[in-house]
Order: structure tokens, then sequence, then C-alpha cells
């Protein structure tokens, strides 16, 4: 509940005196209806319907209709009410707009916080994070928080409703209502139980979800992987599986509705039954007290059950709520840096050197294993560096720690002799451009891909981008060119396409420091070469870094780092270590 209270705390600071203003209206709805319950008293006396007696006198602000014609009276009456209607109909509708802006903006709001909490936190956050848990916060999960906000504020209004309806009934007749209150409490604290169960479903429903769209995620991001294993069976059984548990999850939480809507109507019909016996045989009510009371009644009782209704709802929401705070809990706590002056920041260019002075890393501080130990190394600007080593020698760690990804346990990260802190960290990053191994593209277009990473780029720069990386072939090939789209994460691209077309955008963007994770991996021969004339006229201009297995890849690096299990075994220039024998066995594994 409390993770309920929190975020209802948010709404308020989001909406301000406007959530008053709304409950105010909510109260005037429910005021409006209750006078036009009211007003069928003066219709049904001046109507000839039922001998009102002194109903009138007792409700004192309608005394003055006595004096009325009944030629006179009865329109006059039958205006008001209709003029009441209108109101409340017209308020109500202002009040459901303005509960739409209220929500709707208010998880806005809360989308773009967590979404940006999310881009800002440190790299071993997504290290420790499934990718599924975040989509599915960022989706499902707020949906449902947005659900409860509304089932929330649809309880304050039904109770403010019933309160003032109440109040009205109590008005006419004390003991009636009384009595009729009393089955009411009676029965709210039997179905409490119901909202309990309601919990522990919502609990297994945020469960179930998570599972799926993970699942979903794995499946389709592996799809190459299940095709070409035959692995299509296995999957759908999966999928059938869970499908099983989510139709058994959403049977019970069907029938939790149907048992609250079949108890409150049993319990309906026994209280009117009594309330009627025992209104004419032992209060010996006027049958004019008796036909309003009823009347309200008539329209009080739905609320009750959508109270009741509504505090279900709300409480299968709140392990919704709980999840999102505990995410908003943990990215806080993983905060990397403050983003919000980020245009001001310039691009640190390196004058002399980047250097790792005696790093020690470990992903888990609890584990003795470390992924580097006492890394020691100058890479000097304008110079390509090639890091080799075998498959887990901590390659691509020394380059998270380089890009300041990572941050060193012990040891540091020095830029031209200065420390690598908080202060210059967005700096160092806006100075790299980062080709992956996996290369990563938007579904759009190719020009969109590009400009992307360089936003205000001529068409020109583009095509010199592509012409670097050896791209400008292919896309020119294509019926739309640059316009051509590619798919999602470029799919109708073949790999040394997809490799080729994420190296120009990075040479896009003018970088000081280039890092490339196996960037000639997918290519042919005659590519790579063009790639690697491409790099040499690069080196001049920019600092570069490679992580590479091919001899070929790093046969113009001057500067050479051996990896072996988290330590540096060897560096050197290329022709100084490709004539010892250890270093051709690591090359050629």
């Amino acid at each position: 509940m409390k993770e309920l209270i929190y975020f209802i705390k948010r709404l308020y600071s989001f909406t301000g005196k406007i959530l008053f203003i709304n409950l105010f209206g909510m109260v005037l709805v429910s005021f409006l209806d209750g006078v036009g319950m009211l007003l069928l008293i003066p219709m049904l006396s001046i109507g000839g319907i039922l001998e009102m007696g002194n109903t009138s006198s007792m409700l004192g602000l309608l005394d003055f209709l006595k004096d009325f014609p009944e030629s006179i009276g009865l329109p006059f009456i039958l205006g008001v009410y209709i003029t009441l209607v209108i109101g409340q109909s017209l308020l109500e509708k202002s009040i459901a707009i303005r509960d739409v802006i209220i929500q709707q903006g208010f998880l806005n709001g809360l989308k773009e916080e967590i979404y940006q909490s999310i881009m800002f936190v440190k790299w071993d956050f997504f290290l420790k994070t499934r990718k599924s848990d975040l989509i599915n916060s960022l989706t499902k999960d707020i949906n449902r928080v947005g659900m409860g906000i509304k089932m929330f504020l649809l309880l304050v209004s039904n109770l403010i409703f019933t309160v003032i309806q109440i109040g009205i009934a109590f008005w006419l007749s004390a003991r009636i209502s009384g009595l009729v209150l009393i089955c009411g409490l009676a029965l709210a604290f039997f179905s409490w139980k119901f909202v309990k169960q309601a919990k522990l479903l919502g609990k297994e429903t945020t469960q179930l979800s998570r599972k799926y769209l993970a699942g979903i995620t794995d499946n389709l991001n592996g799809i190459k992987d299940i095709k070409t294993n035959t692995l299509e069976v296995s999957r759908m059984q999966w999928l059938r599986t869970l499908n099983k548990r989510m139709l058994k999850e959403q049977v019970k939480y069907v029938k939790l509705q149907s048992n609250t809507r079949l108890s409150y109507k049993l319990a309906l019909s026994v209280i009117i039954t009594c309330f009627i016996f025992l209104s004419v045989n032992l209060f010996h009510s006027k049958p004019e007290k008796l036909l309003i009371v009823i009347l309200l009644f008539s329209r009080l009782w739905p609320r009750f059950v959508s109270i009741q209704s509504n505090l279900q709802q709300l409480a299968s929401t709140l392990p919704a709520f709980k999840v999102l705070l505990d995410l908003q809990n943990r990215t806080k706590g993983s905060a990397e840096m403050d983003f919000g002056d980020d245009e001001n920041i310039k691009p640190l260019y390196v004058k002399k050197m980047i250097e790792c002075r005696n790093v020690f890393f470990r992903y888990n501080v609890k584990t003795p294993t470390y992924a580097l130990r006492n890394i020691s190394v100058q890479i000097p600007t304008n110079y390509m560096t090639a890091i080799v080593g075998h498959s887990g020698a901590g390659k691509s760690t020394l380059v998270d720690i380089i890009m300041g990804l990572n941050h060193p346990e012990s040891g540091d990260l020095l830029i031209d002799g200065v420390p690598l802190t908080g202060k210059n960290l967005l700096a160092l990053r806006k100075s790299i451009s980062f080709v992956p191994q996996d290369p990563f593209l938007f579904n759009s277009s190719i020009r969109q891909n590009l400009l992307l990473m360089e936003p205000n780029a001529t068409e020109e720069q583009m095509w010199e981008a592509l012409e670097l990386a050896a791209a400008d072939d292919f896309v020119k090939r294509l019926s739309k060119g640059l316009d051509t789209k590619i798919g999602d994460r470029g799919i109708r691209l073949s790999g040394g396409e997809r490799q080729r077309l994420v190296l120009a955008r990075a040479i896009l963007r003018k970088p000081s420091i280039l890092v490339l994770d196996e960037p000639t991996s997918a290519l042919d021969t005659e590519n790579e070469k063009r790639i690697q004339e491409a790099l040499q006229k690069l080196k001049k201009k920019m600092t570069i870094l490679i992580i590479a297995h091919r001899p070929s890849t790093i046969n113009h690096a001057d500067q050479v780092i051996v990896l072996d299990q988290g330590e540096i075994i060897q560096k050197g220039e290329y022709k100084q270590l490709i004539n010892e024998k250890k270093e051709v066995l690591l090359l050629e594994k």
C-alpha cells in the first residue's frame, strides 16, 4: 500500500490544485444527483400520484412550492429537474475530460522519467538486469499503474457520491437508512477477503507477464538459431504451457469477480426484502418516505458494488506499483551522472594519451575472480592500438573501461594525465564512436540511421563516410539509395553490409576516438582490404582502438596489446610480436 501512497503523492505534485478542483466537481455532481432525487417528492405530490402530507414541510427548502398552482408548479419542477440533469451531465463531462488529461499526463511524465532514469544509469545496471524486464516495466507495468491510478480516482468518486447519498437518506429517515448502512458495512467487511485474493492474483499476473515477454524477446532475438536448429516445436510447446498458466490465472480472476457479484446480488435481495418488511411492519414508514429512500438506495447500492469492484481492481494492480517503485529506486542507486546540461558539454579531445594505471576490475565484488588484473597500458592519440587474446581474456572489459562504461575497482583511467570522473565522463563519451561486433541498426532508412549519429550531416558527408567504410557501392545499387528501408535491426541487409553501414555511421560523427569490435569479421577479403585502407587514413586523424582476432585486421596497428585471463602478457608493435611463437598461437585460436 505504501507504493500506492507514494504514486498518489506524485500525482498530487503533478496536478496541484486541479486534483482538488476535480474532487470538488465530484462532490457537486453527487449533490446535484441527490437534489434531483429529492425533486421527485414535489413532482409526485403536485402530480397527484401520492399524497405527500407534511413531507414538503419537513424538507423546508421546498415549502414555497405549496403556493404554486398545479398548472405552473409541475412544469416548473420538471424544468428545474431537467436543468439539474443537464448541469450535472455537463459537469460530469468536464470532469471526465480533465481526469483523462490528469491521468494520461501523469502517466506520460512517469514514462519519460523512468525511461530517462534507465538511459542514464551505469553500464553494470544493464549487465545485471534482464532487458525484457525493463520492457515489461515500461509497457505493461506502467499501464497497470495507470489503471490503478484510475481505479483510485474512481474509488474516491464513488465514496464521495455514497457519503452524500447516505447523508440525504439519513435526512429523510435515519432509522431506515441506518439499517441499510449497517447491512452495507457488514457486507463490505465480509467481502474484504475478495480484495486480498485480487492482490495475490495481481502478483501472479505480474510474474506471468514478465515470463511471457522475456520468452518472446529471447525467441525473436534468436529466431535464426531457432530456425536453423529446428527448435520451432519446442518453442511452441513453451508458449502453450505458459498460455495454459495465463488462462488458469485469468479464469481465477473472473471467478473472483463473479463470486463477488453473486455475493452482492444475493445480499442485495435479502437486504431489500428485510428492509421493506421492517420499514412497513416495524418502523411504520410513510409511503412517500419509503418510496424516496428505496429510490435512493436503488441508486446507492450499485455504488457499494462499484466500490468493491474498484478495490479489487486496485488491489490487483498493487504489485505493478511495487515493481515500478523498485525500478525507480534501483535506477537512482545506479545513476551515472547528471545529463541535464548535455547540450553545453563539448567532446573531450585527447591530446597525448589515454592511460590505464594499475587497473583491477570484477563484475561481482563478492567473487574472487577478476576480469582484469593490474592493467597498466598507454594508448597514444592518433595511433591504432589493437587488443587481442582468447575469448574471455578481458578484451571487451578493457575497452569498456577505456570508454568509461565500467569503472575500475582499483587503479585509474587517465585522460592526458587527468583521472576520468563524472565531470569529464560525458565529454569523453561524446568524443567516441563505437562499432560493435553485432551491428545494431534501427528499423528505418539508411539516411535516418546515418543522421542518428550526426543530425546535421550533409548528403555529401554521408556518401564520404559510406565510401570510407566500403559501403558506398552496395548503397548505390539499392533502388532508393539512402532512402532504402532496411528492416528490423537491418535484417534486409547482409551481415557484412550491416557492419559496413554501422562503421560509416561511426565515421560520420568524426570522433577523436574510434573503437571497433571485430570490424572485419563479416567481410570478404576485398572489402576488408578497403576498410584497412580507410583505417590507415583515419588513424592519423583519430585514435583507433580495435578488438580483433584476425592477423590481417591488426597488421597495420601501431601497438598490439595481448591479454590472457585478464592480464597483459605482451605488448608492442605487430611485427615484433608476430615473430614470437606465443603470439602466433593466440592469433590462430
